[in-house]
């Protein structure tokens, strides 16, 4: 008679705790509502008419007109949006293309030259990132009225290319995974050290240049303090500055300030969305560098 052992009951899969699923999908309702509460706010004063503004209605309550768009048509011809836009496209041409070519030679020259005071010109780089923008203003701005480039589009778009140090990491780090043989193989084919850069280090950093493209566009876009303070001519006026130009001596008028930032939202979101892979894909690539 043979005795056979009793079956152990077959083991239930672990189960998350309830509580952290709970606390994990709270987080995430919350951080939304944190981030579309105001746009909806924005989105649903733009509907309203100014005597709807002047009641004291909630900044929740639902406009009595779903199809103002009026209030569009003000801040599209009295803002002049299509000016400011033109001043900002402007800017961003420049101030990309030359962040772009500036990070990533100077991030080529510091990963594949070996030069004297190498670790300190990272130390000042990592310095600067440090430094609070607000505390070098008023030697900036000297600087810059001295180049006679106040009241120009030129002075952000200098300011612009010389302050973006994260750029220059984000390309340093793409670099450090490519390869030298490439560049020893190109030696020896009679390849000089800007032909290397030109011909194999650029073409190769397309994750990274779409990075910083979107990046800095986004933040160049949004930008409300360089351009007010180096530009306040009306005519130099920026999609951002443009919509302070609502608010006059005897109030805002915030129907036409939420239009107008609607319309200056549209473009960025659009850009986002289309091109957001690109932002995730270049951070995760550089991370794993």
């Amino acid at each position: 008679m043979t005795l056979t052992a009793p079956a152990r009951p077959q083991e239930r899969p672990r189960r998350r705790p309830r509580v952290s699923t709970a606390l994990t999908y709270l987080s995430l309702v919350v951080a939304s509502l944190v981030v579309l509460l105001p746009l909806v706010v924005v989105f649903l004063t733009s509907l309203k008419s100014y005597g709807e503004i002047s009641e004291g209605q909630g900044a929740l309550a639902l406009p009595d007109d779903w199809l103002n768009f009026s209030n569009y048509a003000t801040a599209f011809n009295d803002g002049h949006l299509l000016r400011a836009f033109g001043n900002t496209a402007f800017i961003l041409l420049f101030s990309i293309t030359g962040t772009v070519i500036i990070g990533s030679m100077t991030a080529y020259a510091i990963d594949r030259f070996d030069f004297r005071f190498k670790k300190l010109v990272m130390a000042l780089f990592l310095v600067a990132t440090l430094v609070p923008a607000v505390t070098t203003q008023v030697a900036t701005f000297q600087v810059v009225n001295s180049f006679g480039l106040f009241n120009t589009r030129w002075a952000p778009i200098l300011l612009y290319m010389g302050t973006d140090i994260v750029a220059i990491y984000i390309f340093l780090q793409f670099i450090r995974g490519i390869p030298r043989s490439l560049d020893e193989a190109a030696r020896l084919d009679g390849a000089n050290s800007f032909t290397i850069y030109r011909r194999i280090i650029f073409p190769l950093l397309k994750p990274a240049i779409a990075t910083v493209v979107i990046i800095k566009g986004i933040t160049t876009y949004n930008d409300f303090y360089i351009p007010f303070l180096y530009m306040p001519q009306e005519d130099l006026g920026t999609m951002s500055t443009a919509l302070f130009r609502f608010k006059g001596p005897f109030g805002a008028h915030w129907e036409h300030i939420s239009a107008g930032a609607v319309l200056v939202i549209v473009p960025t979101l659009v850009v986002f969305l289309f091109l957001q892979r690109y932002i995730y894909n270049g951070f995760a690539q550089g991370a794993t560098k």
